[in-house]
């Protein structure tokens, strides 16, 4: 299964609209502390993410936890500072996507240990970086294309003479 890592997320709206990504793939969430927000029941409720409970979500103390239990093996990091291009990257089935923090990034020592598998997605010089949910989002379903999007639905919809993607 596919997961989507999002270290030390600040934004609740960001990680709410990649819980329904996760809901809708089937993807794993897996959240490092700090969290900028509350994910009690009680807050999840009161938000009304009604998903939530389709999403298959860890909770870590530290990145050094989050790799003792789940280890490194198709772990990829993503940053505007990274050398390559996220399509260069062949994803498996249990890839790990790990982003970081909406106003800070990635830890540089995390960076410099995986910089073989540091990615970016490609856009104009000047902008400053895409919003996190949509980063995810992107990645994401790259993997799930590489893989033939497994366990997906295909609705059926497209141009008249395309042939389905899935």
């Amino acid at each position: 299964m596919n997961s989507i890592v999002l270290y030390a997320p600040e934004i609740p709206q960001n990680t709410g609209a990649i819980a329904r990504t996760c809901a809708a793939t089937g993807a794993s969430l897996h959240l490092i502390k700090p969290l900028g927000f509350d994910i009690s029941d009680a807050a999840v409720k009161r938000a009304g993410l009604d998903y939530w409970h389709l999403v298959d979500v860890h909770v870590y103390e530290s990145v050094e936890e989050y790799l003792r239990t789940n280890g490194d093996r198709d772990l990829w990091l993503f940053s505007t500072k990274a050398p390559r291009c996220y399509a260069q990257a062949a994803f498996g089935p249990d890839a790990a996507l790990l982003f970081g923090r909406e106003t800070s990034g990635l830890p540089e020592e995390l960076m410099e240990r995986y910089r073989d598998r540091c990615l970016r997605i490609p856009m104009k010089a000047r902008a400053r970086s895409l919003n996190l949910a949509s980063s995810a989002s992107i990645v994401l379903y790259e993997a799930l294309r590489q893989q033939g999007f497994p366990g997906l639905l295909d609705t059926g919809i497209m141009a008249v003479g395309e042939e389905s993607m899935c």
